[in-house]
Formats: C-alpha cells, structure tokens, sequence
C-alpha cells in the first residue's frame, strides 16, 4: 500500500509539489477519432503499473464540441475486453448514450452521431460496462468534454485551455505491493492523482483562472477549499453555467460531479496556494468522513485504515506566476438565465427508495439496491412518456449518502431534506448527493428531444462500486402516439414497409448523402450514398431484429426505428 506517500502529503500545505500537472491534448472537429486501449505508466519506482487509456496511456483527450454541432464520434475498442463509452450528462439519445447495452466488442467501432444539445458547460467520458465500470474507470479510461456555445462566447471569462482554463480530473486508486492497481470494493485508495498526475502542481496567471474540476473517482467525496481559505466562486454546475457566481470557500464534490470554480490570483505573484480538500469537516454517512456511516458501528472493511478518511490533505499546488496578455482580473456579476420548469406544471411524481440488500449494523457494506431491486440488464424499471414534466423523489434508506446521476437529462434540484438547494446547487445538474438515513432529495426535469421503445436509459449510483453491484436502474422514454423519428418528430423522410422483409424505401430524403443502418450495439450493417431524393434498401441478408436507419433532412440528423422480421 502507498500510506506513507498519502502521509507525506497529509497536511503538508507548505510543501512543494513534485510533479507538473499534465493537462489532457482537446479534440475538435466534425469526426472525432478515439481508441480505447490498454498502456503503462511509471507512477512509483519500480515495475511499471498496466493501465487503460482513450488515444493514449492513460486517461483520454479533452473534446471540445460547439452547440448545434453534429459530430461523429469513432470509437474503437483496442482492449482485450468489450467496453462502452457513456457521454456523461450530455443529453444525446438513447442509441448514442453508451450504457450498458452498446457493448464495443474488442477490434470494433461505435460510431454514433451526436447532434450537441448542451448548453456550455463540462462533461466526461467513461465507460459504462456493467459490472466492469470501476474496473475500467481506475484503470484509466475518461476524458473531459467542453461544450460551448454563443451565450457563454459573451461573457467575459477565462477560455485559454491549459492556460487559464485548466481541468483538474481528482481521482484516488489503490496500488498493491507491485504497483498495479487494484480495483477490489475495500481497497484501500490511498494515491492521489490529478489528470494522472501524484504530487501535482501547475504555474497560474496571477489574475483570475478558470478551474473546470471533475470528480473522477469511484467513491470518495471531497470537501475543497483553499489553504489561505480564499473566497473563490463556482460558476458552473453539472449542466452549465448558474445564474451568477457562487462566493464559497468549500465545494463538496461526491463521484461524477463537476464544477466550474474561478479563483482570483492577483497580488500573489511568487506565492504558492494549495487546493486541499478538508475531510476533517465532512459530516458523517459520507464516504471520505471520519465515520462512513450513520453511527460507530457501521463499518467498511478497511476504512479506518486508511489515512486520508477523516483527514485534510492537498490536491495541487498552484504556483503564481506573471499575468498573461489581456488577463482577466475580475469576477463577473451575472451568468446566464435559468427558467426551471415549475413544480406545478409536472405530469407526475415518481419515487426511488435507496435500501441495502442487507439490513443491520453490515448494511453499510452493501449491495443496495432501488426500490428494493437489484439491477437486471432485461428489466426495465421505470417507463417515462415523451415530453412530461417530472419530478423524482429519492429517499436513501442507506446508512451512507449515495450520489444519484441520471442519463438523458439534467434536473433542478427542488428541495434537500424539504430545504431549498444552497446556491451553488441551483443550476443543471445530473448527479446529486443524497443524504443518509432516510434523507429525501426531490428534482424536476423533462424527458424532451428523444424517446426509444427499445433501448433504454440508466439511472444509478455514481459510486463505481455500487453500480457495479446492482445499485442501477433502466427507464425508457415511451414513443408518441404518432411517428418514430428520436431526433425531428415531422413527416419527412418515409420509410415503408415496418416491419420490412427485404427491401426498405426512404422517401423525401436529402439528395447527395449517405444513409446507415446501424443495429442495437451501434454497429454500421449497411451504408448506401444516394444522389436522389429516395433510396432503397436492401435487408434480406440481416437477421430478424431492431435496427436504425440515420440519414439527413433539411440539414437535421434523424434515426428511425425500424423492425426487420
């Protein structure tokens, strides 16, 4: 185990950081090439530690898409296991999601087509494998998404990527005595990385900076702060940009969370500033605080053992240097403008009950499971019809918090415990921390833009371990009365017969472009260019099952469903 590196680093604010913070290469482009396979990487002395990674060894580029952007993402499975890749918090369809259902065989390519639908904001990429989701995430595989659109372009913000707009991707792993990582539930994750990075730090302007921060890891909940206890302000939550900047001086951030923090530098030229995070201040019933569960004899194998829990430790080291050309020097006033949809206006109200498998004083130990069942790949637990107005309540009868992230949508959160969400939590979110002991969480949201009757979304709990063992769920988002079309709910671009036997025909189509029929696992079947303005597919030699053919109207990328019998 690696406690005496975490002990180094335990209260040690006045050190200087060893290592220079690596920041992730960006992406950009209409087609996005990625390969997931597998690397290694030196971390400690010794034997090299075996690692996955996106287009390299570890962890993966940082795509920056624009808003209304369509963009074909190439991913291709170079492990010696299948994986998926789950565009986390960005609202694309179900087909394109990459849960658990678009498996990428080794030596294949998912490629699905993803019209941006974001507001600005920071999202991530990671596999979704059930089962192998922890497994696959500690070991390497994430990235971070950009997004960004016109509203965000106005306002006046730090965007220099790497310069002044710097991601920080915390995560903690376990290493057994050969340096390999270890991705059993009570292992102890006693090494701190940022980007990849043990020991990190990173020279920063001496005037405002953008902090884009995911939370990477696969349990731990960290309290960040500042070691100077500087007033620094959030600016963004999981779903974009909040209504104003949030002045705060501790973030709780659980698993998958992100947010966007501007930090003002100014007058510190020289001086060296440590991001910590206090786990002293953490409350109980949270993984990270001195005590996990609701009382003393709700134990985690383990936990005690480990010397960051309970603990104050730092995260980096921001080393201030000179300002650069055209710095920014002040906080913004105002942000965007959010119009939540109203509680009143909501088709129903529906209920998740967080349980453990087991009850008693093991009951922190899990499974868990929601409304008292476990995850089954062929259950679909919830069915959502298009367009309502939601609102979920989520009651954790769990002696633990438990961060809850839904796919598909972003949410307002309605009230915490029936008390208004602090500021900072007022803006778009997909996960959420739900408090232990019965504590109720309510959020509203909309099921808009897509609908599937086949392949569903998930929803589950964004600690690694918990969703691996069970605690996951699957809602589909019903069809209208009329039509198929996921993405342009008109009349354009027929398709009869459906069910089809042998040969399809598209009608009204765009000329001069290609059309796809992609299967279940995203898989491209058939691809036909077509100068005119329909098109006939030829089926015979498929077999019997659901496909979806993409194509394009009016500049619009549609899917349609259709059945082969």
């Amino acid at each position: 185990m690696r406690s005496f590196i975490v002990a180094f680093l335990l209260f040690s604010f006045e050190l200087t950081a060893q290592n220079p913070l690596f920041i992730p290469d960006t992406l950009v482009g209409s087609s996005i090439n990625l390969s997931l396979q597998e690397g290694s990487v030196n971390f400690y002395p010794g034997p090299a530690t075996q690692t996955m990674g996106v287009n390299g060894n570890l962890l993966g580029p940082t795509l920056i898409l624009n808003k209304t952007e369509t963009v074909t993402m190439n991913v291709t499975n170079n492990l010696m296991d299948s994986s998926t890749i789950h565009w986390h918090g960005m609202h694309v369809s179900s087909l394109n999601d990459g849960g658990p259902h678009i498996v990428i065989s080794p030596g294949s390519t998912w490629s699905p087509v993803i019209p941006v639908m974001d507001w600005a904001g920071t999202y991530w990429y990671h596999p979704h494998l059930h089962s192998h989701t922890h497994e696959q995430v500690q070991k390497g595989i994430a990235g971070l998404i950009i997004v960004r659109d016109n509203t965000e372009a106005a306002l006046v913000l730090p965007r220099s990527y790497g310069i002044d707009d710097i991601p920080l991707v915390i995560q903690t792993k376990a290493f057994d005595a050969t340096n390999q990582i270890i991705t059993q539930e009570t292992a102890l994750d006693t090494s701190l990385m940022i980007n990849g990075t043990i020991d990190p730090f990173v020279g920063v302007p001496e005037q405002v900076v953008r902090f884009r921060v995911l939370n990477g890891s696969s349990e731990r909940v960290y309290n960040i702060g500042l070691s100077n206890n500087q007033t620094f302000y959030q600016i963004a939550s999981d779903g974009g940009l909040l209504t104003a900047p949030v002045s705060m001086t501790r973030l709780r951030l659980s698993p998958g969370e992100r947010a966007e923090l501007l930090i003002n530098f100014s007058g510190l030229l020289g001086q060296s500033v440590q991001l910590v995070s206090y786990g002293t201040e953490l409350p109980s019933a949270i993984y990270g605080a001195t005590q996990p569960g609701m009382g003393a004899g709700q134990v985690i194998p383990n936990y005690t053992s480990n010397p960051l829990n309970g603990a104050n430790f730092q995260l980096i080291d921001f080393n201030v240097i000179a300002a650069t050309a055209n710095a920014i020097t002040a906080i913004p006033i105002t942000l965007v403008t959010h119009a939540p949809w109203l509680a009143a206006n909501s088709n129903i109200t529906r209920t998740l009950t967080f349980s453990p498998q087991n009850m008693g004083p093991t009951a922190i130990n899990g499974p868990f499971m929601f409304d008292m069942t476990m995850f089954d790949m062929m259950m679909i637990n919830q069915y959502v019809p298009y367009n309502n107005i939601e609102i979920w309540t989520l009651t954790n009868n769990t002696p633990i918090a438990h961060p809850f992230h839904i796919h598909d949508v972003q949410f307002y959160i309605l009230d915490i415990n029936g008390i208004a969400p602090p500021l900072n939590q007022q803006g778009r979110k997909d996960v959420i921390l739900v408090p232990a002991g019965g504590g109720i969480v309510r959020f509203i949201t909309k099921f808009e833009d897509f609908y599937n009757d086949t392949v569903p979304y998930m929803y589950h709990c964004h600690m690694l371990t918990h969703e691996d063992g069970g605690m996951m769920g699957q809602f589909i988002v019903q069809a209208p009365p009329v039509g198929i079309n996921e993405i342009d709910f008109t009349n354009s671009g027929n398709l009869f017969p459906n069910p089809v036997t042998n040969s399809l025909t598209i009608s009204e189509l765009d000329a001069n472009q290609t059309i796809k029929l992609v299967d279940l696992s995203g898989k491209d079947v058939i691809s036909q260019f077509t100068e005119q303005t329909a098109a006939v597919l030829n089926l015979s030699s498929l077999v019997s099952g659901v496909y979806f053919v993409v194509f394009t109207h009016e500049k619009n990328t549609e899917i349609r469903k259709i059945i082969k019998n």
